[in-house]
């Protein structure tokens, strides 16, 4: 697993490659074989909210024909973008669930031949809450939508994310219980705003974290254990911060006596 990220997908440059990629399959297979991409994870957030500035790639279930592939690999060397920029990979994740696409709302059409969808509202919470990753976005991406939401005059419930958890996962329980104990304390406190600032900031920080230790001990994070990594070094830090605040607690009390 490598921290190391090249590009930054923004809303603008997302529009502008789902449309080429649309272009380069439509030239492959005709306007006969239409497809769809069902957009996940950042690129979502970013389509469909404005906290967010940018993500490293784009997570989709892509429904098409197989010249759909050739497309996206000639786009993204068009464009210089790293293989895999356009990937399916989630799937093979915790997140995913075949029902996603029934709960997906349409974006857009490219081409009169792709159609783009994305995840929304408290399913992409219920994603989010699925992974629950502390040195990603997945908290800080919760918050920014709940917040969002408040400001729009459509607030999301507890109920109305517990229904989405359900009808992607099956029940409450297939949530880590990090997560239940991490949404149940956010909607109970309620003040999005300022949670979703201290969350950015602390996001921030693990990833700090983590991208030192890989640089110190590369090839040894893996997906499979990544969590574990994350949890010890969160405790070294904090100890850290205690012992720094005792030693200047200590010099404090030298210099006045």
């Amino acid at each position: 697993m490598s921290s190391e990220q090249n590009i930054e997908f923004t809303k603008e440059n997302i529009d502008i490659y789902l449309k080429e990629v649309a272009k380069e399959y439509r030239k492959r297979v005709g306007k006969g074989m239409p497809a769809e991409l069902i957009l996940i994870g950042g690129a979502s957030v970013l389509l469909n909210y404005g906290f967010r500035n940018m993500t490293t790639d784009i997570d989709a279930m892509i429904r098409a024909a197989s010249g759909m592939k050739e497309a996206i690999n000639k786009v993204g060397d068009r464009f210089g973008l790293p293989n895999g920029w356009l990937n399916a990979d989630f799937q093979y994740t915790s997140s995913y669930s075949p029902k996603l696409a029934e709960f997906s709302v349409y974006y857009r059409t490219y081409s009169n031949v792709l159609s783009i969808r994305t995840v929304s509202s408290e399913y992409l919470i219920a994603m989010k809450l699925r992974s629950g990753r502390q040195y990603k976005s997945d908290l800080s991406d919760i918050l920014g939508i709940l917040a969002e939401h408040e400001r729009r005059g459509t607030p999301i419930t507890m109920e109305h994310i517990k229904k989405a958890v359900g009808n992607l996962y099956g029940d409450w329980s297939s949530l880590p219980n990090e997560s239940q104990s991490f949404i149940e304390n956010v909607m109970e406190n309620g003040n999005f705003e300022q949670l979703y600032e201290e969350t950015v900031q602390g996001e921030q920080e693990t990833k700090e974290l983590l991208v030192k230790f890989e640089k110190d001990y590369p090839g040894e994070t893996k997906n499979n254990n990544v969590d574990n990594i994350v949890e010890n070094l969160q405790k070294k830090a904090d100890k850290a911060t205690v012992l720094a605040e005792l030693r200047r607690k200590k010099t404090q009390l030298i210099t006045l006596h």
